[in-house]
């Protein structure tokens, strides 16, 4: 407690804030791909679509859930048609790219859909794979619907 007739103590000054030296960012240099690999992974659930170059570096991606679509309409056309499209414009923007070659993975309804958006996003495409994996007699498959 203070004793009678004490002032109270002053609130501490706050120093000046030192000064700092400002860190300028070196601005990245445009890196040019002008050819690339566009890997779509198609599930029942969602559509995935990555850009990498030809050695397999990922340059840009996108997906239905990433683009705010949730639970079921994650699986549908059009969500894997906006993610294609997506991905498509941010490799050219960024990456000058031209052409990709497609590899498609999956079961998914959004195959073909997300394969026109990247070719209307303004990328040629110079082949089309199928690298869905067959198991030979691997797991089992899940029992059938009965709706």
């Amino acid at each position: 407690m203070a004793k009678k007739g004490a002032q109270p103590a002053a609130p501490p000054t706050v120093a000046k804030a030192a000064k700092r030296k400002k860190e300028f960012k070196k601005k990245r240099e445009k890196r040019v791909v002008p050819a690339g690999i566009a890997h779509i992974a198609a599930t029942f659930n969602n559509t995935f679509v990555t850009i990498t170059d030809m050695e397999g570096n990922v340059l840009a991606w996108s997906s239905a859930g990433s683009l705010g679509f949730k639970g079921s309409r994650k699986g549908t056309p059009f969500a894997a048609q906006q993610a294609g499209a997506r991905c498509a414009s941010s490799a050219r923007e960024h990456y000058s790219m031209k052409s990709v070659e497609v590899r498609v993975k999956g079961p998914g309804s959004g195959r073909e859909s997300a394969i026109r958006a990247v070719a209307s996003g303004g990328i040629m495409i110079t082949s089309i794979k199928d690298a869905t994996p067959i198991p030979h007699n691997g797991c089992r498959p899940p029992k059938r619907r009965r709706v």
